[in-house]
């Protein structure tokens, strides 16, 4: 079936970036919008808009029913989810199914088995997918569970089986401390998730995080679009992506492709999937798990490949077969994507919502802005505080990282302290251009006084100046600092006034 017009449950960038393919496609649009969204980008871009209620996402952008009635009373024959919010929610996808809505997505019964860790890990293991040593069954039994982590050896993990975004996970390095973090682990997952199941898995010291792109069709074909490496966290949530890896070897990158596929294959997957790898110090590689849905930082995946995921989606969607087979695909150069949020890194990351009093984008060759706001509007605290997605494209590994450098450079953000800076030390940082690099990068390199440097009083004069001029507020805008009895100004913040 071709679509006419689509309803996408999302907002913000990401309902953008999925409306704008459509377009192209001929498709027409449908946006949902909460109450505090009402002025937002994507509202105004659409072909038709609906409002689904009060600004908190409980009360709107995760509200079913809403959503249905939405497509319903519009026309839409599909409903892209995007990611986060409802875009790996089985019930979600079943209610479609039963209303003869298609998901632009996987089945329920491939969320349901990807969802769950365990599961997951089972699926795997049948295919002889290399798994981390642990367990794949989940613990109950505190005896048995101080058994087998005695085995696999310490330092271990202990792992929510519904989890993600390192909730209800905890390190253990001696065998005095297992029972209380174990207790710990459950408690915070069955109130994260509603579930208590925890696993145990050996800690690997220093680890990548590796994910390979796959696309599967209606017709039983699966190929994978190469990995992106996305080892740069903080609080085990992504900030910096690219693609390709800077250490794979063309013989490991094969190897996770076809482990990716095999998957994918196991849960009958269809469209646009994430297989997730911890990658050792030794480049041996393990399966973490499977995103079911479009990644945030799919970009990359797109300029190295110079595939559009999101019309792949929607193609697969209308249960056209796959217009390319593995070997078509090839790397073109290599791609960084950056995530500008709106946070306070010198403060833990912690949110710093606000008004965008200035807002203008870089632009030039291989750069890509994907955002939802624009110079005037207000940050909602309701949502994920993502302001946009940078994203450079270079022949080289290099080119794409001077490019990224000279691009937040040139990215003017008034109103908000954001993650920009931060994204800067690392591309200048020895270890991240070296490629010599893991999750622990945060912890190891960056504190506070990086993003710190000295000024004289008449820069500081000229900064204050120009804060009073842009904004009523001038504690968000104006960075003056005191540390050690020296007067100092975020370098960021003067740059972008």
């Amino acid at each position: 079936m071709k679509f006419t017009k689509i309803l996408i449950a999302n907002r913000g960038e990401i309902a953008l970036r999925i409306m704008r393919s459509a377009r192209e496609m001929g498709i027409k649009t449908v946006a949902v919008y909460s109450e505090a969204d009402r002025n937002a980008l994507h509202v105004r871009y659409a072909d038709e808009s609906v409002c689904i209620g009060p600004p908190p996402s409980n009360q709107s952008y995760l509200v079913i029913d809403r959503i249905i009635a939405a497509a319903k009373s519009t026309g839409a024959q599909a409903i892209h989810p995007g990611y986060g919010f409802l875009s790996e929610n089985a019930a979600f996808a079943r209610a479609l199914r039963e209303e003869g809505i298609v998901l632009i997505g996987p089945s329920p019964e491939s969320m349901e088995m990807m969802g769950d860790k365990l599961s997951a890990k089972a699926a795997a293991k049948k295919y002889d997918i290399p798994l981390v040593p642990g367990t794949d069954y989940a613990i109950t039994d505190v005896a048995e569970a101080k058994k087998v982590a005695k085995q696999v050896g310490f330092p271990i993990l202990i792992k929510a089986s519904a989890g993600g975004g390192g909730k209800g996970m905890r390190i253990v390095e001696k065998e005095s401390e297992f029972e209380e973090n174990l207790q710990r682990a459950v408690s915070e997952a069955q109130s994260a998730f509603g579930d208590g199941s925890v696993f145990i898995e050996r800690y690997v010291s220093s680890p990548r995080h590796v994910e390979i792109q796959v696309l599967g069709d209606t017709h039983g074909n699966v190929v994978y679009l190469f990995e992106r490496e996305c080892s740069i966290q903080r609080r085990h949530q992504k900030v910096v992506e690219e693609a390709p890896s800077s250490v794979l070897t063309p013989a490991i990158r094969e190897a996770m492709g076809k482990c990716a596929v095999m998957v994918a294959k196991a849960c009958n997957y269809v469209g646009a999937g994430t297989v997730e790898f911890l990658l050792d110090e030794n480049k041996n590689f393990y399966f973490l798990e499977m995103n079911t849905r479009l990644q945030v930082e799919h970009p990359v995946t797109e300029m190295i490949t110079g595939k559009d995921l999101v019309k792949e989606q929607i193609l697969i969607a209308q249960g056209e077969p796959l217009s390319f087979v593995q070997e078509d695909l090839i790397i073109n150069g290599h791609a960084m994507e950056i995530r500008v949020y709106a946070e306070d890194p010198a403060n833990n990351f912690l949110p710093d919502i606000g008004k965008l009093i200035r807002y203008v984008r870089p632009q030039g060759s291989g750069v890509r802005v994907d955002d939802g706001f624009e110079q005037g509007m207000d940050i909602p605290i309701y949502y994920d505080p993502m302001i946009a997605k940078l994203i450079t494209w270079g022949n080289t590994r290099e080119e794409a990282i001077e490019r990224m450098i000279r691009a937040i450079d040139e990215y003017t953000i008034v109103g908000c302290q954001t993650t920009l800076p931060f994204c800067k030390f690392v591309m200048k940082h020895d270890a991240f251009r070296s490629g010599n690099f893991d999750t622990h990068f945060v912890k190891h390199y960056f504190t506070p006084d990086v993003l710190k440097e000295t000024f004289t009083d008449e820069e500081l004069n000229v900064a204050a100046f120009m804060s009073n001029m842009l904004q009523s507020k001038a504690k968000n805008s104006n960075s003056v600092l005191q540390q050690n009895g020296t007067t100092t100004v975020s370098k960021w913040k003067l740059n972008r006034l």
